[in-house]
């Protein structure tokens, strides 16, 4: 999982010493560089993501295959010598741990799951090209009742898929990647 992220965020120009990151036992918190270029972000790190899944997975048997959903948020954080903390790292789990995600992403033939706040998508997502790839779910998670945008990835690792023409295309931000 973390040779995946890290190829994922590598492909989106994001150094993975720069990142502030905490394991979270089935998935990793990652905060990344204050001035990390959030739409590059959004458009290379889920393709690079899930094609790194994919060839992992092709190389592996199914119980060692791995899927993953990945939140994308961005705000304010307090840091201190415990960690990280505030409203935006709260919503970025509730985020991941949408319903209307997990099941449509159960669903799915893809091994990656995106969610962006609403706020995220419309600031950042919108604007790039993988915007018509997310659709509009629910979030109530606990005390959260908001809206995401979610997308399920699913690239084949020809050169000639959509994920090689986005790449080529082509605050903080804070990404959870956990296994499902």
């Amino acid at each position: 999982m973390y040779r995946a992220v890290q190829r994922g965020l590598r492909a989106a120009g994001v150094r993975w010493i720069r990142c502030h990151h905490a394991d979270r036992g089935d998935g990793v918190f990652i905060l990344a560089p204050i001035r990390t270029d959030k739409v590059r972000l959004a458009e290379a790190l889920p393709i690079a993501l899930a094609k790194s899944l994919r060839s992992h997975n092709s190389r592996h048997p199914p119980a060692e295959r791995i899927r993953l959903r990945l939140a994308m948020h961005a705000g304010e954080v307090a840091r201190d010598e415990h960690g990280a903390t505030g409203n935006s790292i709260n919503l970025t789990f509730r985020l991941l741990d949408a319903p209307e995600l997990k099941s449509a992403f159960r669903r799915a033939p893809g091994v990656l799951a995106v969610i962006t706040s609403e706020w995220f998508y419309d600031e950042v997502v919108r604007h790039s090209a993988v915007a018509g790839a997310y659709q509009r779910i629910p979030v109530i998670v606990k005390e959260t009742s908001t809206s995401g945008w979610m997308h399920t990835v699913n690239v084949s690792n020809d050169a000639g898929s959509t994920g090689a023409r986005i790449r080529r295309a082509l605050a903080w931000a804070q990404l959870l990647v956990r296994r499902s």
